[in-house]
This record gives structure tokens, sequence and C-alpha cells, in this order.
């Protein structure tokens, strides 16, 4: 059974920028890429980014432009590098290890990590 585990995540004025991190360890059944969630406070848990086994990557709207998902094989980590952040990115943010057929389609969920926007 696969486990991923967050981590970067923490306070950061308006405009700032931070970099999450997400170790992936084990087995995981049935999935062919990697992504990130995030869930505001009193919202519904929204897909971020994905990027496939091949390197192929997808963003939601509201990010593109200012954030980037990659991965390092060889560490079996996936980053998300996130840049010029707002009060709206506040969120918890999770990784996920999943299928990617069209949609894309969760499977494993790491604990999540709390990102806050603030001055």
């Amino acid at each position: 059974q696969g486990q991923l585990v967050e981590s970067g995540g923490g306070l950061v004025q308006p405009g700032g920028s931070l970099r999450l991190s997400c170790v992936a360890s084990g087995t995981f059944f049935g999935t062919n890429a990697m992504g990130w969630y995030r869930q505001p406070p009193g919202k519904q848990r929204e897909l971020v980014a994905t990027i496939s086994n091949g390197g192929n990557t997808n963003y939601a709207d509201s990010v593109k432009g200012r954030f980037t998902i990659s991965r390092d094989n060889a560490k079996n980590t996936v980053y998300l590098q996130m840049n010029s952040l707002k009060p709206e990115d506040t969120a918890v943010y999770y990784c996920n290890a999943g299928h990617h057929s069209g949609s894309y389609y969760p499977v494993y969920w790491g604990q999540g990590t709390q990102v806050t926007v603030s001055s």
C-alpha cells in the first residue's frame, strides 16, 4: 500500500512563494499520475494540478501561470511550486496518486499540509 507525505506548508504574505513537497513510498496500484488538491476553509476540495508518469501537466484555471507541478522520480517526490500567492489560495493542500484517463481520479491521499496566505 502506497503512502504519501506532504511538507512545505506555512504562512506566507500575499505575493510570496512556497514549495510543497510530497514523498511517495510503497506501491500504488492502478495509478499513472500524481496530483495536488486543495480544500479552502468552508469549501469543497478542488483539483489544483496533475502530472502524468510521462510528465504531462494540467492546471486549474485559477492557478495557471502561478503554480508549477513537477516530479523527481529518483527521489519519489512530487512538488508544487506556488508563486504570486493570493489570500484565496489559503487551503489545506493534499497530495495524491491517481489515474488519469481523460479526467483525473485520485486513489491515494496524503494527510494534507496547511497553506495560509495573509498579511
